[in-house]
């Protein structure tokens, strides 16, 4: 059975990208009416593969045959009639058009539907600057973040920032639809891939160097250990993000005698002989050993998936990840089920033959003269949601949630506190309350309430059902048994709240043969495919560095409002299954979708890429001055005049992209000779004024107050209790109305007790100091 939770809603698409596309996939799925409007001769998307376009008269192509499954398609321009009354009786049209045409079809500034545009930067300075992928992964500080350091930065492939920027649109629309049809006040949505990306992979970095009190000298970018390293027959995937985990790597490869009273990774010495001998035990190991014995101690391990071996691993086999229908080819399945059913695409992707004419949509969306919500009134307003999650990719979700004006209220214990806190607070372990002073968790718990309960106990468990029966919505994203060992499983929540939509985030589903196993981030990048086609041309699969969590939680997010229709159109709660690695997955579904069609497995090519040529990152005058460069076949020219029309960029050969991708070697060599004598930052305004996408390469770890980022208020400046006054991030995309995101800091270790505890529970003081007094609830972790 399949879900058609939103087919109350129309869809109007304006794009010829990725970004968009993927966003309104996830609407097609759950069943809206989604209709693409494509030029004369059609989407770029039908002729887009990783090895250029396809050319004329090919069938269409892979990623389009899985994007635009269970989508119709009309032909036209925003500026004909029939199409400017398309959009104006949708409820939610997505475009990556310029400000102008939206601005004369009526659709901005004062939008009676939900507006979203999506753009590699956003409306801002660069708001008409060539852009793509390739340039917003430098200027948000994502490339510079990643490689070695005495080679180039690098960037993620994958179009990275592309995908996020998609996945973080889709649940904003939502939410802005709804409340559409509650209020008729109609919203813009402008997201920045830019920013997107900047959360997805920079790990913080910016608030963690603001605390520490400087950014240290030298190259900012890094290859994680243990990430993805050497076997003795190829390579596996490790990720020790807890100190317990690295502790029993190094158990596991013979070396406890190198464990002490602190942590390893706190002694330069015990940190170096320890992955000294973590890489030669792995070198001296099979894969398969390695899977066999990490996955025995619970070590969060994987094999380096691509689009070839993935479809055939034991667990997606037993749980039918991969299909061919409606797409005509092996893909991912849609990233969540609820009550057992998954969204699916009703129909294969319409072919050039089933395009339509333009006509109006059969439901008319509303349309007022306010453009913005009442004050205070935000989307999500009046919705209560129980946040038992840890780390980031649960977070996330919630956060988002949050920000949309969620009553989130976030569920840790003094026992064992979230497990983000001590992960990225290792820089400040000596100092007092050096919990509170982790990047991560204060980044994506704004404007959450913070309590403490012990599930571990009767007591605790007992109070954390009373909450179960106020909430709306609970999310959480343990193993499956952690939750079932505590008794807090669907069949007891839907007792206790029969209306409650329970989330459920465990990274490899709630069945499978690896059902059970542990599972972050770095552990889908390398599993997914993001890691294959990372890297250098000469070396390992590299991981991009943490998007799979934060767009794990977006995907989640995007669940919980899909599952909230269901559940207001039937007065009945249900349960979603959000697996982490189906998130992933759909984000490097083009490995399995090219492989599919193909028969071509994705390949490392560094920097480059085969559908713009030159594309790279080369070093300018200074210390660490990088610019990134991105061509595309028309801005060839304008590059060729800039450097002075040299003769070597004569040759016609060059004039298309493929040629140039032949030539690469030839033009790196000219190209680093030419910007190793210019400045970067006059450069990087002479290549955009020319028309060529071009970029800084921003340092990861001073990147937020950037013009780019400060001009569109992306991180804005909170009192955070601890540590003082410090700029945070906010979500990737402006609203029209909300001129701020945050109304409160993330909240100290079990801050709300009193608050929540009284409030929602009725609790008096004697039986909360009773609580504390028995280490049901606290504001210390236990032992310290």
């Amino acid at each position: 059975m399949t879900i058609d939770a939103l087919d109350r809603y129309t869809v109007v698409e304006l794009t010829g990208g990725v970004a968009g596309a993927y966003a309104t996939k996830l609407f097609a799925d759950a069943g809206a009416d989604v209709i693409v409007v494509e030029p004369v001769d059609g989407s770029a998307l039908r002729r887009t593969t990783r090895w250029g376009p396809l050319p004329e008269g090919a069938p269409d192509g892979p990623l389009w045959r899985w994007l635009a499954a269970g989508k119709r398609s009309t032909v036209g321009v925003l500026g004909d009639p029939t199409i400017r009354q398309l959009v104006r009786s949708a409820h939610i049209v997505v475009a990556d058009l310029p400000t102008a045409p939206l601005e004369e079809a009526g659709l901005l500034p004062r939008p009676g539907n939900v507006v979203v545009t999506i753009s590699p930067f956003g409306r801002g300075p660069l708001d008409n600057a060539p852009g793509n992928d390739f340039t917003a992964q430098a200027v948000c500080g994502s490339i510079g973040g990643r490689g070695q350091p005495d080679k180039e930065p690098l960037y993620a492939a994958g179009r990275l920032s592309e995908l996020a920027a998609g996945v973080f649109a889709a649940p904003a629309a939502l939410a802005a639809a709804q409340q559409l049809l509650r209020t008729g006040v109609g919203a813009h949505i402008d997201v920045s891939a830019a920013e997107a990306t900047l959360i997805a992979t920079n790990l913080f970095q910016d608030l963690m160097y603001r605390m520490i009190g400087f950014v240290p000298p030298g190259p900012g970018r890094m290859i994680m250990f243990p990430g993805i390293e050497a076997t003795s027959d190829g390579w596996i995937g490790l990720n020790t993000n807890s100190a317990q985990k690295l502790e029993d790597l190094i158990v596991l490869v013979g070396r406890a005698d190198l464990l002490g009273d602190t942590d390893v990774r706190s002694d330069p010495i015990r940190k170096a002989e320890s992955e000294s001998s973590i890489k030669s035990w792995l070198k001296q190991h099979t894969t398969d050993e390695v899977l066999k014995l990490a996955t025995e101690l619970r070590i969060p391990v994987a094999p380096i998936g691509n689009g070839k071996m993935l479809p055939s691993l034991d667990h997606f086999v037993a749980r039918g990840v991969f299909v061919d229908e409606p797409y005509t080819v092996r893909a991912p399945r849609p990233h969540y089920a609820i009550d057992g059913r998954r969204p699916a695409a009703r129909h294969g992707a319409p072919t050039r033959a089933e395009r339509t004419q333009p006509e109006s949509t059969a439901a008319t969306a509303p349309r007022t003269d306010v453009d913005s919500p009442e004050a205070g009134d935000l989307p999500l307003a009046g919705l209560k949601v129980l946040d038992a999650t840890a780390w980031w990719a649960g977070p996330s979700s919630t956060h988002l949630l949050a920000a949309l004006g969620a009553d989130v209220v976030h569920v840790e214990s003094i026992q064992v506190i979230d497990g983000m806190r001590p992960a990225a607070a290792l820089p400040f372990a000596s100092m007092d309350e050096w919990w509170e002073r982790s990047c991560f968790f204060l980044n994506i718990n704004t404007n959450k309430r913070g309590i403490t309960l012990d599930l571990g106990s009767q007591r605790g468990r007992e109070l954390f059902l009373g909450l179960v029966a106020w909430a709306d919505v609970m999310v959480e994203n343990y193993t499956p048994r952690v939750i079932e060992n505590w008794d807090l499983g669907w069949e007891r929540l839907k007792e206790v709240n029969p209306r409650l939509v329970m989330c459920r985030m465990p990274a490899f589903g709630l069945d499978g043969p690896w059902r059970d196993r542990v599972g972050f981030a770095q552990t889908m990048e390398q599993l997914s495919g993001l890691s294959w086609v990372t890297g250098y041309r000469d070396g390992a699969p590299l991981m991009p560095n943490g998007p799979c969590d934060p767009l794990g939680g977006m995907h989640a997010a995007f669940a919980v409002l899909t599952a909230l229709e269901l559940r207001d159109a039937t007065g009945v709660g249900c349960q979603i299954e959000a697996p982490l690695v189906e998130s992933a997955l759909n984000l490097a579904a083009e490995e399995v979708l090219e492989y599919s069609a193909f028969g071509r497995v994705g390949e490392r090519l560094g920097n480059r890429c085969r559908e713009r040529a030159p594309q790279g990152v080369y070093r300018c005058e200074g210390d660490e001055r990088w610019i990134a460069v991105s061509v595309e076949d028309d801005q060839w020219p304008a590059l060729v005049d800039l450097l002075g029309a040299p003769e070597w960029a004569q040759d016609p050969a060059l004039s298309t992209v493929a040629g140039r991708f032949e030539a690469h070697d030839l033009l790196d060599q000219h190209l680093a000779e030419w910007f190793g004598a210019q400045g970067r930052d006059e450069t990087v305004d002479r290549l955009l004024a020319a028309g060529v996408a071009a970029a800084p390469v921003v340092d990861s770890r001073d990147v937020v107050t950037h013009p780019v980022f400060e001009a569109r208020g992306f991180a804005e400046w909170c009192d955070l209790p601890v540590v003082g006054r410090l700029p945070v991030t906010t979500l990737p995309f402006r609203w029209s109305g909300i001129d701020r995101w945050i109304r409160f800091p993330a909240p100290t270790l079990g801050q709300h007790n009193h608050e929540v505890l009284s409030s929602i529970l009725g609790l008096d003081d004697a039986e909360i100091e009773q609580l504390e007094e028995e280490q049901v609830i606290g504001t210390r972790p236990v032992g310290l």
